[in-house]
């Protein structure tokens, strides 16, 4: 089995990864903005030829630390190039670095030419020329945090350049993009149950097209003429050769049976005569209808009660005046709503403003990035009940407080968000006592949670308070209800607690310190990223250089990722949870944290710290509370905390730390038991983020170090 990794743009790393997993890849992972994944050579190829979603196919040779050019050098002279690449051959390097000391992406890519050069010239006298455009081996330099991934592209260039696209318009779709928008609108069920496919603002006909060669079994890589691999001395014309040859047969087999379901417009008439071009290149002008037509005045086709209204608008970054915009949403909305009851929709809407000019409720929404422009995918089930939302009743005195007094928070964390970067934080903590309740922000999504309302607060009216805190929240900050997560407690016998949660299986991703993670607002009490850690995941990262890193009741691993990000050189990260090492497998990889150096063990935590005879230089323990899983014995953090940590001493080195931090708001540390045996800084104070100064006593945290022995002071 060989180890390869599929580039992709951001947000489409779910769908690509189950699609190489169809396609036959086996140990498939996402990362962020790609898969990795291991097969055989031909899984590559069929990875090449097959995949609607992946930019590039890549095969690692090597990883190495490359902190300055001679190391870079070094790397790249240790493969043995003559088995991949003719004396008289041509060659490209493509090179992007990240968070490196070497920070030139053109210096780089030069001085992996220089490398592969100068080893044929020293060996053989001769040296291999470059060919940026269709070379015979196109090398892959990534380098990042100093650490250099060094791959041949497989692919040569990038797969969405399927080989049928003659002209263009002005704000081109890519097609591995539109790919994915047909994929998470169903298309392929909905041409399996008859339906249509319709495009009012058809452009240069990418989505018709794709949709066309999707349903038709047609390989979106038949139609190019080049590959990377194609010229590289291991390349299997064998193994090429029939893989192409099944692909002709099955497009043959698929174009026969196509129905001609596909229809498209656009005011423009210079772009309905563009897609009829590209359609004709593609082999699918046949089973195409297009017209200039406004967006406004489409109907369905005849005959046709069902199918998918799908498009990509212009949303003022290339095209349009921005605005003038929400005026043709609006009037697109209400087509949809008046004339297509009981089909679907899916719109890539510029922005959330946008997307909710259309007056529609999306029933789901994706985060899609076209280009380097993050743009939402909106789908909608248009029933026949769907009208357009109600105007709502003006708030209450209580809920108009609670606007303003969320609006100053807003003001005043605005600028400090921006200049740190920051994208999760706590937006308003029971500011008003009535108001009895968290707001966090994860990126463009809210999760709020309610506080134990007191007893004389009557059940009603306490949900009615929730229901204008969620109102509130989403008006101020910009976020439509649909992404608004609510959890709330509901009383009962044994008092107040939280009701059944949902379980979705929906994560997002957000980013902190430069890292991405996945949360899970729904399904659980907590989402997997605890935010007012925010600095002790920082700290952590500061102390990790160098250090073999343990993180006990481990979570979802963000802590290891970000002590693999300050340079760690392994992680062990230990929890009882399945479920949780799961989530952390995926955090650590979403990070390119893999391989043997970050483990992740299901175990008792305390069992494993006792039991275990491995030495580390930091180890962070953050245990909950109270803990009575079946596995293990209960544990209490005030009643066990000394027996675990006196535990944690003996696995610690010399010079080694100890980060203990917990939620529980009543506890004290024991610095009787402790202090004969640590050096102890209570960090708790600098550990709050500015975010969360109401409640600055939400953890505590504590650095452990043996305690200073001076060897010069006289035994008594």
């Amino acid at each position: 089995m060989t180890a390869f990794f599929a580039t992709c743009p951001k947000g489409l790393e779910y769908l690509l990864r189950d699609e190489l997993a169809a396609l036959g890849a086996e140990d498939v992972r996402e990362a962020l903005a790609g898969v990795h994944f291991s097969g055989t050579l031909t899984t590559a190829y069929r990875a090449c030829l097959w995949s609607r979603l992946a930019s590039r196919i890549l095969m690692p040779l090597a990883e190495f630390d490359a902190a300055d050019p001679e190391a870079l050098y070094e790397g790249v002279q240790a493969i043995d190039w003559a088995e991949h690449l003719a004396p008289h051959g041509t060659m490209a390097v493509d090179a992007v670095t990240a968070q490196s000391k070497l920070t030139h992406s053109q210096y780089i890519a030069l001085k992996v030419k220089d490398a592969v050069v100068d080893q044929f010239r020293d060996r053989i006298g001769a040296r291999p020329d470059v060919d940026p455009q269709e070379p015979d081996v196109r090398i892959n330099l990534r380098l990042r945090r100093d650490r250099a991934t060094l791959s041949i592209d497989l692919s040569g260039l990038p797969l969405h350049r399927r080989g049928w696209r003659e002209v263009q318009g002005e704000a081109p779709l890519k097609e591995n993009l539109a790919a994915a928008m047909l994929m998470r609108s169903l298309w392929p069920a909905i041409y399996a149950e008859g339906g249509a496919l319709v495009d009012p603002m058809c452009g240069s006909g990418t989505l018709l097209i794709e949709g066309a060669l999707m349903v038709a079994d047609v390989a979106p890589g038949l139609r190019r003429e080049y590959f990377g691999f194609l010229g590289w001395l291991k390349h299997d014309i064998q193994i090429w050769r029939e893989l192409f040859m099944e692909a002709r047969t099955r497009a043959d087999e698929g174009l026969r049976n196509l129905r001609p379901v596909f229809f498209g417009s656009d005011s423009d008439p210079k772009m309905v005569q563009t897609t009829k071009l590209n359609a004709q290149v593609a082999g699918v002008a046949g089973f195409l209808h297009l017209e200039r037509r406004d967006a406004a005045h489409i109907e369905p086709p005849p005959e046709m009660p069902r199918g998918l209204v799908i498009t990509n608008p212009p949303y003022g970054e290339r095209l349009g005046d921005r605005a003038e915009l929400p005026a043709l949403y609006s009037a697109f909305g209400q087509t949809l709503r008046d004339r297509f009851k009981g089909w679907r929709a899916a719109v890539l809407a510029g922005d959330e403003e946008l997307g909710r000019a259309l007056r529609l409720r999306p029933d789901k929404r994706y985060a899609l990035y076209n280009g380097a422009l993050e743009t939402p995918l909106l789908t909608f089930e248009l029933n026949a009940h769907d009208a357009p939302p109600r105007e709502q009743k003006p708030l209450s005195a209580g809920a108009e407080m609670l606007r303003n007094r969320l609006e100053k928070n807003v003001r005043h964390l605005r600028k400090r968000l921006t200049r740190e970067g920051i994208e999760c934080y706590r937006a308003y903590d029971q500011d008003l006592p009535e108001y009895a309740a968290a707001i966090d922000v994860y990126g463009d999504w809210l999760h709020i949670q309610e506080y134990k309302a007191p007893d004389d607060v009557p059940v009603d009216v306490a949900r009615t308070r929730m229901r204008e805190i969620a109102r509130v929240a989403g008006d101020v900050l910009g976020v439509p209800r649909d992404r608004v997560a609510v959890k709330t407690r509901e009383r009962g016998k044994g008092g107040s607690k939280y009701g059944q949660f949902d379980q979705k299986g929906e994560f997002i991703e957000v980013g902190e310190g430069g890292l991405r993670f996945l949360v899970n607002l729904t399904d659980y009490l907590d989402t997997g990223l605890f935010i007012d850690h925010r600095l002790v995941r920082a700290k952590i990262r500061e102390l990790a250089a160098g250090k073999h890193f343990l993180n006990l009741f481990a979570y979802t691993a963000t802590a290891s990722v970000y002590a693999a990000a300050g340079g760690a050189r392994d992680t062990t990260s230990v929890d009882l949870s399945a479920t949780y090492l799961e989530w952390a497998s995926r955090n650590l990889a979403l990070n390119d944290f893999t391989g043997t150096r970050h483990r992740l063990v299901q175990e008792d935590a305390l069992e494993f710290i006792q039991n275990r005879s491995m030495q580390y230089g930091l180890i962070y323990v953050d245990p909950p509370t109270f803990s009575n899983s079946k596995r293990a014995d209960d544990f209490d953090v005030q009643r066990d905390h000394v027996k675990l940590l006196m535990a944690c001493k003996e696995r610690l080195l010399p010079d080694g730390v100890i980060v203990f931090s917990n939620n529980f708001r009543r506890f004290k540390l024991d610095h009787e038991a402790l202090d004969p045996h640590f050096s102890i800084e209570n960090w708790s104070s600098p550990s709050i983020p500015f975010d969360f100064t109401r409640r600055a006593d939400i953890h505590g945290c504590w650095l452990l170090k043996h305690p200073f022995v001076n060897p010069w002071a006289k035994n008594p």
